[in-house]
Parts: structure tokens; sequence; C-alpha cells
């Protein structure tokens, strides 16, 4: 899967946010934690948990009501929490072994 690229919340500058990471994603603008919200899959999602912040996995489906209406606020806690959290959202119809 592509990186998504988000926009900072604070300068403004779009900036790659990596699916796995060692460290936390910082604007490279102006160095702000930025909300770590991304999508994985089968093939990365070991590497996208793999990180020392507090991570949320949001098992999703596109057919699911309460799916779809717990993803705003996950969106919403990643921006809050950015530097703490990371939000990992897993389509379980395109990742059955998940």
């Amino acid at each position: 899967m592509n990186d998504p690229v988000v926009q900072c919340p604070s300068c403004g500058t779009k900036n790659r946010l990596p699916v796995s990471s060692t460290g936390l994603p910082r604007c490279a603008n102006c160095q702000t934690d930025l909300p770590w919200l991304v999508n994985a899959g089968d093939d990365d999602f070991d590497a996208a948990v793999q990180t020392k912040s507090l991570v949320v996995v949001d098992l999703w489906a596109p057919w699911c009501g309460p799916c779809r209406m717990v993803a705003p606020i996950l969106e919403a806690l990643s921006r809050e929490l950015a530097g703490t959290l990371k939000v990992v959202k897993v389509n379980v119809d395109e990742s059955p072994l998940i």
C-alpha cells in the first residue's frame, strides 16, 4: 500500500505518513506531531503495529454501519492524541487473514 499524505494541522505542509516507522511522524516543516492514521492489510499489518506508541486497531468493513459511525471518532482521536496514538485501520473484506 502507498503511504498516505496528511496535511500538518499547524502549518499546512503536506507530509507523507509512513505505515510503519520506529519513530513518530512529525511535520517536515515545523516538527509538529502529525495524526497517525494508516490503512494496513494482510501484507503490512505486522509492521504497522510494531511501534512504541499506543495502537488502536480498527477492524472494519464497508458494509458495516457501526464501523462507519466509529470512523470519524477514531480520526478525531488520532488528531487530538497526535504523537501518542496510532490508529491502524484494516478492511476485513480485503484482508481476511487478519
